[in-house]
């Protein structure tokens, strides 16, 4: 079973940096098995988990820490 992540890279010291979007598709196991950035912030909400860090990184694999976000407007429904 695949997992799409987007993982959101802002900046809490500095708001007028524009944020980053990174999407990454995962297996079961959290295996990254494909990654692509985004233009610009998704506009629909078809993402299995959101991901964030907000310490000014530009590139999601130089960041050590990221926060879940829950209930996130992007994050789409659980299939309970």
């Amino acid at each position: 079973m695949k997992r799409k992540i987007l993982v959101i890279l802002s900046n809490r010291h500095n708001r007028l940096q524009k944020a980053r979007f990174v999407e990454l598709d995962c297996d079961a196991k959290g295996n990254i098995l494909k990654e692509h950035p985004l233009r610009a912030q998704p506009r629909v909400a078809r993402y299995d988990e959101i991901w964030e860090n907000d310490d000014g990184k530009t590139t999601w694999s130089s960041c050590f820490r990221f926060k879940r976000r829950y209930r996130h407007p992007l994050e789409r429904p659980s299939r309970g």
